[in-house]
């Protein structure tokens, strides 16, 4: 394979002939083509696939536009696929403006637009749905276009990607849009083996250069002591730039208030650092108001502010408005607000307060948002159309943002350097960090664009500058075989045909390479593991068997913990539940609230939380989380008909009553009441072996034992990695097809599969099977289990709905509540029925050696029910922690599975209807609205 320079070389030597449709399309662009986009545009019209990688803001998909012009000149169909609906919609509204209404579609799932157009720009997952139901809309296609390809490397939806691209027909062109990736001609030639001949065009430069930057306390400090952009320092390996020697001195000295060497005015408003020095007194942070504030007067507005936290983006806007900040004229708030309106007016006004409209929009007026998932989609829309256009100067957002969405700035603000991924805190890549910053800097607006890191205490300028210096991370395929999608292959090729084809993949084909780095890596791990055994050495004993205690009793002591934090908030939550109004109480937790009087029951969801009257008379809602254990009622009082509690009369004499009846019951408790949980027998006898075992070990009296305690941890946890990456060794050939045979092993234990036998050559898909074909998602099985019982099949649509729900939703913090009561009897029946089918599925899974499927989660079961029978939106989040935008897209994807469902043939006719009335339930309010279509 040549090297991409050597074909750029080719390239601009072949006739202009050969480059069929391009000076036509390059006239009609009104600017000139940078050299990788012209190398790329001249090998689609050569017939040629392409794999162009280039930063953030290159120009990317010009070539995929210079796709649909060729896919239109010639009279054939073209794809423009994207990971998100959000990219999807903002696509096909530029494609709109190009071409007009009628000659483009749109298909999201939840959403279809002219879909038999020339050009349809579509989510990826549906383009894979098409290509298994052997769509007629595939009839005509010439080019495919994936934008954002580098998501293939996303865990949850990245191997539909490479279903994509193995199945296509072999004479669509595919042109793969990709962020900069370090192994791009590793992903180009598996690329070039499955789909044929592939052109690679890596452009390393970016248009615009990037400059570094600190933040400490309101001065902007260069992060390098040279004047070099972010291309001077990557595109030169040979070159190492100096960190800035006052940076390093902060560091080293843990203070900030040495003066430093301002960042230099490079053409900004009023030149660079003088807000910085009216400061009198310096700290480590400087407050988000007075950072816009310092950005502003620097002329880096209009900036993205990274905040790896949705509550801290909306803090963020909220401590803007409280400090009186305005960045917009009255000019520009009158243009903001009339978009606002217009919005509003599209909405149901009862849903606008609990959607937070109002402090939404006052940010707005005022020149700054936030953006994240939680967020109404609309909201976001309306906030990127502002930005865009100038309006808005400032957004907070984390980083779901980085993902496609065309919103360049100046500059571009990190927070900090550490995120939390569900699980832990974890430093950003070099990846992330270049997606992230490299989106400052807009294209035919700004001469340079400018990354920003805010100095925290702990802060090392060298770190930063290793961000700074690497642009490339590599892509590494998460694809592996999944139940739809091995039934799917199963039906159109045969088992062993199916095998075949997945070891395809570029899964396969990367661990088909790695094998030498691997075991490289076990050599250098086992040279360490040597280190640390050898001074975890003990002269007392055996610490390796010590330090195995340990770890085991820590296992069983969290387990323990967990157990008796199951039954704390069981039993509070009972004690909740029971309470009758006028009863009165005493709450020992963390709201301290002391002694009070139930006003109000609410057992309309699972976490019961009723309002009370406290001693000094303020109303307050009390939930599980607010105590230590079960409430205890100490008296009982009559609670007022008609009482309110909204004048202070009234709460003052029903104060007055609790006094009283206080006064006449027995004696306060002093402090709060003992309650004890305890794990199970098993468990306590456990942990007191175990602690027996330590303690009677001879290592237990070593005066250097935690010392040896620490290098042994450092052994257990590289041991465990070891093992894994020699497991990955030593299973790495055919792993993909490997897996494809565990998938088949439990699809044969649900009879979904009939195993091959001498009659009939090969496995045969039953009914059942037919069926979960036409079901996509990562409870593909599970959901096509219980509709096989029968269980939804008498259900009403909100009943229906509801349920489904358990089946789609994924809680975004895990949840050790009791079991919740469900709406009504036949849903109680479904989801008792989902989790012991679960159970079963996830014993098979581990027999099997796979993954276990995710868990049904109740915890959107009530607020869809509620939604699917006409409650407004506070009611429907009545309880929950759930955002606005959270709910409106966990419904979508409800809609998205009752559509599958519906759409299965021979399906129950009667859950066929339930399944179509209960999207037309959902689709209402909110959820119904979308820009795109309005």
């Amino acid at each position: 394979m040549s090297m991409p320079a050597e074909r750029f070389d080719a390239a601009k030597n072949q006739p202009e002939e050969s480059e069929s449709g391009l000076p036509e399309f390059r006239a009609s662009l009104g600017f000139d083509l940078d050299p990788f986009q012209e190398e790329a545009c001249r090998a689609v019209a050569s017939g040629s696939g392409v794999l162009v990688a280039a930063p953030t803001g290159a120009g990317k998909t010009v070539v995929g536009e210079f796709a649909i012009f060729q896919a239109l000149r010639t009279g054939r169909k073209a794809f423009y696929t994207t990971p998100i609906k959000a990219l999807s919609n903002q696509k096909y509204s530029d494609l709109v403006a190009t071409y007009g209404p009628e000659r483009v579609g749109l298909l999201t799932g939840d959403m279809t637009i002219n879909g038999e157009a020339e050009i349809v720009v579509m989510t990826t997952e549906v383009l894979r749905n098409m290509l298994y139901a052997d769509s007629d809309t595939l009839d005509s296609l010439g080019y495919v276009v994936m934008d954002e390809v580098h998501y293939l490397a996303d865990k949850f939806r990245g191997a539909v990607w490479e279903e994509v691209i193995i199945h296509l027909r072999e004479d669509v062109q595919v042109i793969s849009l990709s962020a900069t990736v370090s192994n791009a001609e590793e992903f180009g030639g598996w690329l070039d083996a499955v789909r044929g001949d592939t052109r690679i065009i890596v452009s390393e430069h970016r248009p615009i250069p990037l400059f570094q930057h600190v933040m400490v306390g309101g001065r902007l400090v260069d992060l390098f002591a040279e004047d070099v952009s972010f291309d001077q320092v990557a595109d030169t390996p040979e070159r190492v730039a100096e960190v800035n020697p006052e940076l390093t001195k902060m560091a080293h000295r843990g203070l900030t208030g040495s003066r430093g060497r301002v960042q230099r005015g490079r053409g900004r408003r009023g030149g660079g650092g003088t807000w910085g020095e009216k400061r009198e007194q310096m700290g480590t942070r400087v407050s988000r108001p007075d950072m816009i504030m310092a950005l502003d007067h620097a002329g880096l507005l209009p900036s993205l502010v990274f905040i790896f936290s949705r509550n801290g983006c909306d803090a963020a806007v909220a401590q803007c408005v409280r400090s009186g900040l305005a960045l917009t004229t009255i000019a520009e708030s009158t243009e903001i607000e009339q978009t606002i309106d217009i919005v509003a007016h599209k909405l149901p006004p009862d849903d606008l307060e609990v959607l937070g409209f109002w402090p939404w929009r006052e940010g707005l007026m005022r020149g700054f948002a936030a953006h994240h998932a939680g967020l109404l989609p609309i909201f976001k829309e309306v906030v990127e159309d502002l930005f865009v256009r100038g309006l808005v100067k400032a957004v907070f957002a984390t980083e779901t943002l980085a993902l496609g969405v065309n919103m360049p700035a100046r500059s571009v603000v990190m927070e900090k350097l550490e995120k939390f991924n569900g699980e832990s805190h974890v430093s950003v890549t070099a990846g992330e960090y270049t997606q992230l910053t490299g989106r400052a800097g807009r294209r035919g607006i700004d001469v340079e664009g400018h990354a920003v890191v805010l100095w925290q205490q702990d802060t090392d300028p060298a770190a930063i500058a290793g961000l700074a210096s690497k642009r490339t991370y590599p892509l590494n395929s998460s694809f592996r075989p999944t139940y739809n999608m091995s039934l799917n292959l199963t039906s159109q090729f045969g088992r062993e045909r199916a095998r075949g084809i997945l070891e395809t993949s570029f899964a396969q084909f990367q661990a088909d390479r790695s094998v030498v780095g691997m075991a490289r890596q076990v050599r250098s791990r086992e040279e360490s593991l040597a280190g640390y055994a050898k001074s975890m050495t003990c002269h007392m004993g055996d610490f390796k068997e010590y330090a195995a205690l340990r770890e085991q009793l820590s296992v069983a002591e969290k387990e323990a913990s967990k157990t008796i934090s199951r039954l704390r908030r069981s039993a509070v939550s009972e004690s909740l539940e029971s309470l009758t109004r006028g009863d009165i109480i005493e709450i020992h937790g963390a709201r301290k609230l002391g002694r009070c009087v139930v006003i109000e029951l609410d057992n309309s969801w699972h976490d019961p939380r009723p309002t009370v009257l406290t001693e000094d008379k303020h109303i307050r809602r009390v939930g599980v989380q607010d105590l230590n254990g079960p409430v205890e009622v100490i008296s009982q009082i009559r609670i007022p008909k008609g009482f309110t509690g909204r004048s202070p009369k009234e709460r003052r004499d029903l104060a007055a009553s609790l006094h009283n009846a206080l006064a006449e019951s027995r004696p306060p408790r002093r402090g709060a009441p003992e309650f004890t949980f305890s794990g199970s027998d098993e468990q306590e006898e456990l942990i007191v072996r175990l602690r027996a075992a330590l303690k009677a070990h001879p290592c237990h009296a070593c005066p250097e034992r935690e010392d040896h305690a620490r290098w042994g941890e450092r052994h257990s946890k590289l041991l465990r990695d070891t093992n894994k990456l020699r497991a990955q060794i030593s299973g790495r050939t055919n792993t993909i097809s490997k897996t494809f045979d565990r998938v088949a092993k439990v699809l044969e234990d649900f009879e979904y599969l009939v195993p091959a036998s001498d009659d009939l050559g090969q496995a045969q898909i039953t009914d059942a099977g037919q069926r979960l074909r036409r079901i996509y998602g990562e409870r593909d099985l599970l959901t096509s289990l219980v509709m096989e019982t029968g269980a939804m099949n008498e259900m009403t649509a909100e009943e229906l709905a509801g349920f489904i729900s358990a089946l789609v939703f994924q809680a975004r913090r895990e949840d050790h509540g009791p079991d919740p009561r469900m709406p009504t009897a036949k849903v109680q029946i479904a989801w008792e029925t989902s989790v012991n089918l679960w159970s079963r599925l996830s014993d098979a899974e581990a027999n099997a050696g796979l993954p276990e499927t995710v868990a049904p989660d109740s915890g959107l079961i009530w607020p869809i029910y509620k939604w699917a029978r006409g409650s407004d939106l506070r009611e429907c989040l009545r309880g929950t922690d759930l955002a606005g935008g959270d709910f409106v897209r966990w419904a979508k994807q409800v809609i998205d599975v009752l559509d599958q469902l519906a759409k299965i043939p021979d399906l129950n006719t009667g859950l066929a209807r339930s399944c179509n009335q209960a999207v037309q339930r959902i689709r209402r309010g909110v959820v119904a609205y979308s820009n795109v279509v309005d």
